[in-house]
């Protein structure tokens, strides 16, 4: 699992590749505070490689908590800054950090 984080000068704004290795999903998606948790919002795309990625723009100076859904299985990314406790879900999310 890989975040990369892009930052541009012009405006408040940081450009976010979500990867996830998963060969044999059918379908990934991000969700997070930045969409409402809306799966339909950030479908990521499947490489040749086997890995899933997709690029959002976030606002800088927030953090956002997110999960990946594999195949409607929830995941957190081992790459977060950090996770937090979510009762709601009764699990914790991943988090980042801009």
């Amino acid at each position: 699992m890989a975040i990369k984080k892009q930052y541009l000068k012009s405006k408040p704004i940081c450009k976010v590749t979500f990867a996830l290795p998963a060969e044999d999903a059918k379908k990934v998606s991000v969700v997070g505070s930045f969409n409402e948790w809306n799966e339909k919002k950030a479908v990521l795309k499947k490489l040749k490689n086997g890995t899933f990625k997709g690029t959002v723009d976030l606002e800088t100076g927030s953090s956002y908590e997110f999960k990946y859904i594999v195949d409607g299985v929830y995941v957190n990314d081992d790459a977060a800054d950090a996770y937090a406790w979510n009762d709601y879900a009764g699990a914790e999310n991943s988090v980042i950090n801009l």
